[in-house]
């Protein structure tokens, strides 16, 4: 049985008036439990949970600090493309959005490889649009051959691939992949993506499978909080992470809780996602899954990001460009979406620290690296 099969269980539910249905008695019932079953989980996701978020902070932080210790990972985001043929309503790089279009080449690749492994970082995530004639299998192998000079993690955000091009990325050096289904809602998916590869909804949504069966070390999940009502978006976000734990409980499965950000395009948010909606999604998807790593993107504002990162964050991005070169030319273009924490690694590691953690820089090598060493 795949993931869609378990979403379809809930296609009569309505999970807008389930949540509604909760009262303060479920709450504590979820909160004093040693773990959370599907139905804890959206009750800490209901409007009952509101009153109750300095408790769930208190359990939250504990599981955090027992799972992951007082430790933040930090990577950087490097966008090698920004060519798609897709058209996301939602998406700065959507391809009915007039802006400079750019292809790093591998000098590029390699230059921008230099700079941001200057700052430290050994986790990097690559991106691209979702045009796979451009940006090619064979393109994206070439640049990760670069990144191993600089980086011991290479994870990417590009268009979902069938298992076994997963396996080539995997012999390439890729070990983390992230991919957003965008929302859950597959009737709304469809109206967010009138055309485009990416609009098929059944090869997306398995697409973080196929990375656990091809070898991907790290799977990372999520939706743009924003598109779709935010508890439905975060139930199901939750539950596929946890089905995806459970089947392959080999592979590190983790979520994001991107918002919605400014960008080229005129699309707005169907749904507000306050910071206290945002800090209820953060606290519950942390006591439903304890073993879950979390990551907080630079959309955020710095002073957010700061407040939240005693509340079961695990991962921070620090010095972003979401433009294509953006590292090594400052002039180069339009971004993916607006910045909301412009700070530099160095920053960031400071703020951590001033929070009480430990900023890390690698937490893991692959074994020809120790080979080399050795």
């Amino acid at each position: 049985m795949g993931f869609y099969d378990l979403l379809a269980s809930y296609k009569n539910q309505d999970i807008q008036k389930l949540t509604a249905s909760f009262d303060q008695r479920d709450v504590w019932r979820a909160l004093s439990r040693e773990s959370c079953d599907s139905r804890d989980f959206l009750t800490l996701l209901s409007p009952a949970a509101r009153p109750f978020l300095e408790e769930m902070a208190v359990k939250a932080r504990e599981l955090s600090i027992r799972n992951f210790g007082r430790t933040i990972q930090l990577f950087t985001p490097m966008y090698l493309s920004n060519f798609c043929t897709n058209g996301c309503v939602y998406c700065g790089f959507g391809c009915a959005n007039f802006i400079p279009r750019k292809q790093l080449s591998l000098e590029e690749v390699a230059e921008e490889a230099r700079l941001i492994a200057a700052d430290g970082l050994k986790h990097i995530l690559i991106l691209t649009g979702d045009a796979p004639k451009i940006a090619t299998p064979a393109y994206i192998e070439a640049s990760c051959r670069e990144l191993r000079k600089h980086f011991s993690s290479i994870a990417i955000e590009i268009y979902a691939m069938d298992t076994e091009t997963y396996r080539r990325m995997v012999a390439a050096g890729v070990d983390g992949l992230t991919l957003y289904q965008e929302t859950y809602n597959e009737t709304l998916y469809d109206t967010l993506h009138p055309y485009g590869p990416k609009k098929d909804y059944h090869f997306r949504l398995d697409a973080p499978e196929r990375g656990c069966i091809a070898g991907m070390r790290m799977v990372n999940v999520g939706t743009l909080l924003g598109l779709d009502d935010w508890r439905r978006d975060a139930f199901f976000t939750g539950l596929h992470a946890d089905w995806l734990q459970k089947n392959y409980p080999e592979v590190e499965i983790s979520i994001s809780l991107p918002r919605m950000r400014p960008h080229a395009g005129s699309y707005s948010p169907a749904c507000e996602v306050s910071d206290a909606d945002f800090v209820q999604i953060l606290l519950a998807q942390r006591i439903f899954m304890p073993r879950c790593g979390i990551s907080i993107s630079t959309r955020e504002r710095k002073e957010f990001r700061d407040n939240i990162m005693g509340l079961g964050v695990t991962r921070m991005s620090a010095g972003v460009s979401t433009a294509v070169g953006g590292h090594s030319d400052k002039d180069s273009g339009t971004g993916q979406f607006d910045i909301s924490d412009e700070r530099s690694v160095e920053e960031m590691a400071v703020a951590i620290k001033a929070k009480g953690y430990q900023p890390v820089y690698q937490d893991w090598r692959p074994m020809d690296s120790w080979e080399k060493s050795a």
